[in-house]
């Protein structure tokens, strides 16, 4: 059984192998091409400078052309758009996994020489074997035909030594050992290529801080969404379950209450579809319709939209008391919009604890004051718990929440049994913006 199970595995090492010969042998063909502008361009200032004899009639002039078309093809990969193009092909061609090749256009002068030297050697590397692979095979093949075709031996080839005794029957040795070359010098080439891929082309220092910022704004802006999502919807859901269930006790017996309890769930379902249009344009269109809100409207604050939230909350039969006092700003509307908007939801978060864990009144103070010279928005909610922290099941998603609005501001939040009470104290600076 185990010679059975070796024979595929080799087969298909083999069928790999070759396939990646193929590969890069077709990734050195393209240097090569890619070479020839360059190697023209130098052909006519070598020919110029040869008093006018064409390069291509001269290997000496060749090579010179050749050697002439090396610098300007390094200074051509200076240019930041060549790293995308040579990531792409080396990923393509060379099998170079893609994490260890850099994204996106050379932005540092280190990027940019690293990118020079891969773009030089791959054309120059590639425009030899290309040369080799035009040249060497129609030489092998004459050779190998060389014993069976005498017509060949009487060409002013180079070939009349051939004509005696056993030496034409050399040459099929000599051709084969030529198209073996031609493979070998591809093969080697390419994986010396693949080898120095990740090298020339894998990202830099500046490359990796450029990835871990884009991550960390990326999970920022996915952080943000799970909050508007988890308090938007979460309180939502909080209020219409208390007051379905109250109309389904006092059904038969009070239709006017669960008249009013039908109407404050249309109304709390109304605005959720608002709020999560609004989320959900963000997603679909991105982080800049954060400023709008999208389509559905401006992000709700507490100089617009407390009283509403108070009172809806009041109709799911929870006893709040409200103090405000806009302190040194005079009106909550001259609080900043940010602090405004975060401080609302923090409010609403604090409700949708109440109104899952709580019972009895809850407390709600709103207050702006200056302490050290600075104004604050302080929030501070105590109600009693109904249930003990420990034995929650939302996990606390809502307290981190509200812990990461505070700290984008600078502010900070303290949660937890305060004399046998529940309280949840935030405190958020309105000195300047987020961080």
């Amino acid at each position: 059984m185990r010679p059975g199970r070796e024979r595929p595995r080799w087969g298909r090492l083999r069928r790999v192998a070759s396939s990646r010969v193929r590969l890069s042998w077709v990734h050195l063909i393209l240097g090569g091409a890619l070479l020839m502008p360059y190697f023209l361009l130098a052909q006519v200032a070598v020919g110029a400078y040869g008093g006018g004899v064409n390069a291509l009639d001269s290997l000496p002039l060749s090579f010179a052309a050749y050697a002439a078309a090396l610098p300007l093809i390094a200074a051509t990969g200076l240019f930041g758009l060549v790293r995308p193009m040579s990531v792409a092909a080396a990923r393509a061609l060379c099998g170079v996994p893609g994490d260890r090749l850099a994204e996106g256009p050379a932005r540092t002068w280190a990027a940019r020489w690293r990118t020079s030297a891969w773009w030089t050697l791959h054309l120059g590397v590639g425009a030899l074997v290309s040369g080799i692979s035009l040249a060497v095979p129609p030489m092998a093949v004459v050779l190998i035909a060389l014993p069976f075709v005498s017509a060949l031996r009487e060409l002013p080839l180079g070939f009349g030594w051939f004509n005696t005794g056993a030496e034409p029957y050399v040459a099929p040795v000599l051709g084969i050992g030529l198209l073996a070359g031609v493979v070998l010098c591809a093969a080697g080439t390419g994986a010396l290529l693949a080898r120095l891929a990740p090298v020339l082309l894998g990202p830099t220092a500046a490359d990796r801080l450029a990835a871990a910022e884009e991550r960390a704004a990326d999970l920022a802006v996915w952080g943000r969404l799970a909050r508007e999502l988890h308090d938007a919807v979460g309180h939502a859901l909080s209020a219409v379950t208390l007051q379905a269930s109250a109309a389904r006790r006092v059904l038969d017996s009070d239709p006017g209450f669960v008249r009013e309890a039908l109407a404050a769930i249309e109304d709390t379902t109304r605005r959720t579809v608002g709020e999560l249009d609004a989320v959900l344009g963000l997603l679909r269109e991105g982080e800049g319709v954060a400023a709008g809100a999208g389509a559905a409207g401006p992000a709700p604050t507490l100089a617009a939209d407390l009283d509403g939230l108070l009172d809806r909350s009041r109709a799911c039969g929870i006893l709040i008391t409200a103090r405000q006092d806009p302190g040194p700003v005079g009106d909550w509307g001259r609080l900043p919009a940010i602090a405004s908007r975060e401080g609302y939801r923090i409010v609403q978060e604090g409700l949708s604890n109440a109104l899952r864990h709580g019972e009895g009144p809850v407390d709600l103070r709103i207050l702006v004051r200056v302490r050290g010279g600075h104004e604050e928005l302080e929030i501070t909610m105590t109600n009693d718990p109904a249930t003990a922290p420990e034995s929650r099941t939302t996990g606390g998603r809502g307290l981190r929440g509200v812990a990461e609005r505070a700290a984008l501001l600078g502010g900070r939040v303290e949660a937890g049994p305060q004399e046998g009470r529940w309280q949840l104290r935030a405190v958020l600076p309105l000195g300047g913006g987020p961080r």
